[in-house]
């Protein structure tokens, strides 16, 4: 599977413990590590824009110093080197180490930043040179038997180390004057000149929207890397900017977005590992989080649900003793390891406040309205389709960011003129405009206040169910499904959207016809539709259960955790639905995940609880049943390890020939009892 090696910004390099530590080489292996470091540092090209002399100087030192060591590798003296030698090569060795790694950050990271920085990183340029200085100085130059012409060279360089100066360019210092008075102007509200912008750009060689995009990621890639809060919010003054630049200075763009808020194509083709799904929306977890019960979820979906005016556990069932989230760093570790390992981008690159939890200062913010303002005017006067769908891009690009955006773009009034997109004559003639819109869309929602806004705007609701129902791709209509997921969020708009028959059969159509992201779509919706009673018995009329059993072996956690839910929930009628999915659970309970299994189990309890005898006797006649329940009891999780107990007395007393209210009332006393069985 390739992907994109801009998904993965270089991560700033840190000083390596060589960098520090004098190497244990001897004579010869010590000029030739040299040898070799001086050449590696010659073949680097100047920075380009900011600190070209710096960067030079230092280059061209290398490249002298070079042709000392080669002389010293092609005559070598018959004696070992001095103790003075050996010390002064073993310090060069190491100030050599922290000039390259200086050179490669300052060549890899954003070029704002380093302007930003640029007085500082001159001073590190000039005190290594400094350090560098003092080694040629009191380097014993005498004791080699160098030729005339390579001891000049080394007197040349010890000359020009001796005269280096801590000054910056007055260009470079001008520049970076020039974007500290842009940035004061946006804080005061005042639009910088186009013009100004422009020259900006140019002098850093940002020219076009392709290298503001990549400078734009650099940036937020350096927000990861500091410590210190103030230059957490000077890097995010200066992403504001950039991105208004880019907007105003370089039009819009169409160029393929990276994937959406929930969507991650790359992990379609992946085996994600269960207990690293979180348990609300299963997909990958981003932000980990403990909540009072013991179990983990993802931050983002546990917020929702405790935001609809939910209290309890949504796995356990158990009431919170409180709301507090406590990061699961040691499962995120593992996560991002894992992501690393299959080649799957884990930070969400263009959100800030999710990375980092950077506030937006005032510059950013009011850079981020200016950006705003001038792409909803500009998608209000297109003159083209194509132009509407370049705009609506950039929109649904930047509503990705953070919560400021969000509320920005909403405020602009952008959902109205979003709404017109939705419709099946523009997803006929331009597919990717219907896309751009409704995923847009969905950005926007991931906002509190938003789905409100959606909610109550004309034709908005409509317009998503319409792509969800008639779309012209998928992609339209599982972004769609995903949307109809956000805005059920809220309790109340869960029990309106699940009284509309539209959303229900286009979520089952969806589910079943799909492709596998789209019916993950489809399914997770349709699992948090499930939250309310009175929907679950649309949804039951509306054929879910034969739905999730259709899709059983494509998602089965998805299908598993839905069946769960409607089967509690659902009354008798779902029990008696449920009956032919009973073999299918069986083969679930043994085959499955542990999430799988222990909503399997929780599934089977219920059906044969409420089923009767007849039901119970169709899982007695899954082969090796009590076996495959004895393993769950074994190795599953502690509830399903409590869900098999119950299931395996269950099976027990129907053997012994008692009848279906006796099934049911000591199974539900013997859930103690039978823990205590579970093997060690």
């Amino acid at each position: 599977m390739a992907v994109s090696p801009r998904v993965f910004p270089p991560r700033k390099r840190w000083p390596s413990t060589g960098s520090s530590i004098s190497p244990k080489f001897a004579d010869l292996n010590l000029v030739k590590s040299l040898l070799s470091l001086s050449q590696e540092i010659s073949a680097l090209k100047p920075i380009q824009c900011l600190l070209i002399q710096k960067s030079l100087s230092t280059i061209n030192k290398s490249k002298l110093l070079a042709i000392v060591f080669e002389e010293l590798l092609r005559n070598p003296v018959s004696t070992s080197f001095s103790p003075s030698i050996l010390l002064c090569f073993e310090e060069m060795y190491i100030v050599f180490q922290r000039i390259k790694t200086l050179m490669e950050d300052c060549c890899s990271g954003s070029k704002m930043w380093l302007l930003m920085r640029i007085q500082p990183l001159a001073n590190s340029f000039h005190e290594l040179t400094l350090e560098l200085s003092t080694l040629l100085d009191i380097f014993p130059v005498n004791e080699l038997d160098l030729s005339q012409d390579v001891e000049e060279l080394f007197v040349l360089v010890r000359k020009h180390c001796f005269q280096s100066k801590p000054s910056v360019d007055p260009r470079d210092d001008s520049l970076r004057r020039d974007v500290l008075a842009l940035l004061h102007q946006i804080k005061k509200e005042i639009v910088p000149h186009h013009l100004k912008l422009k020259q900006i750009l140019d002098n850093l060689g940002l020219r076009d929207q392709s290298s503001c995009r990549e400078e734009i990621e650099c940036l937020q890639a350096e927000i990861q890397n500091q410590i210190d809060e103030k230059s957490k919010l000077d890097i995010a003054s200066l992403i504001g900017l950039l991105r208004y630049a880019k907007c105003v200075l370089f039009g819009s763009s169409t160029t393929q977005l990276e994937p959406d808020h929930r969507r991650r194509n790359s992990l379609s083709e992946i085996a994600v590992p269960a207990d690293f799904r979180c348990p609300i929306s299963l997909e990958l977890m981003r932000d980990p989080v403990v909540v009072a019960s013991g179990q983990t979820y993802d931050r983002e979906s546990i917020n929702q649900w405790i935001e609809s005016g939910h209290n309890m556990c949504p796995k356990t069932g158990q009431t919170l003793a409180h709301t507090n989230l406590v990061p699961n760093r040691a499962l995120r570790n593992l996560i991002a390891m894992w992501c690393r390992q299959q080649r799957v981008p884990f930070e969400t690159v263009g959100s800030i406040e999710k990375v980092s939890g950077v506030k937006a200062t005032k510059a950013a913010f009011e850079a981020t309205k200016m950006t705003v303002y001038f792409l909803v005017n500009k998608l209000s006067v297109s003159p083209s389709m194509e132009a509407a769908n370049a705009v609506t891009y950039e929109l649904r690009a930047l509503a990705k960011t953070d919560s400021d955006s969000r509320a920005c773009i909403a405020e602009a009034g952008a959902i109205p003129i979003l709404v017109r997109c939705l419709g099946s004559g523009v997803g006929s003639e331009h597919p990717n405009l219907q896309v751009n819109a409704v995923t847009t869309i969905l950005n926007l929602s991931i906002l509190e206040a938003n789905k409100t806004r959606i909610m109550e705007t004309d034709g908005a609701l409509n317009g998503v169910i319409d792509v969800l129902r008639f779309g012209a791709t998928w992609e339209a209509k599982g972004n769609a499904a995903a949307t109809i997921f956000s805005l059920s969020g809220v309790h109340t708009y869960r029990k309106r959207l699940g009284r509309k028959t539209r959303v229900i059969k286009a979520l089952m159509d969806l589910a079943k016809d799909g492709p596998t992201n789209s019916k993950r779509d489809a399914l997770v919706t349709i699992l948090n539709l499930a939250g309310d009673r009175e929907t679950v018995g649309r949804l039951v009329e509306g054929g879910v259960i034969e739905t999730v059993i259709g899709v059983i072996n494509v998602l089965p956690e998805e299908a598993v955790t839905i069946l769960e839910a409607v089967v509690k929930r659902g009354g008798l009628v779902a029990i008696a639905e449920a009956y032919n999915s009973i073999k299918k659970l069986g083969v679930i309970l043994r085959e499955g995940s542990d999430t799988a299994r222990e909503s399997a189990a929780a599934s089977l309890v219920t059906i044969c609880r409420k089923g009767g005898l007849e039901v119970v006797a169709e899982l007695a006649a899954v082969p090796s049943i009590e076996r495959i329940i004895w393993e769950v009891m074994g190795t599953g999780t502690m509830r399903a390890r409590r869900k098999a107990a119950v299931l395996l007395r269950i099976l027990r007393r129907w053997s012994a020939g008692l009848d279906t209210n006796d099934v049911v009332d000591s199974s539900v006393m013997s859930v103690g009892t039978l823990t205590t069985m579970l093997p060690a």
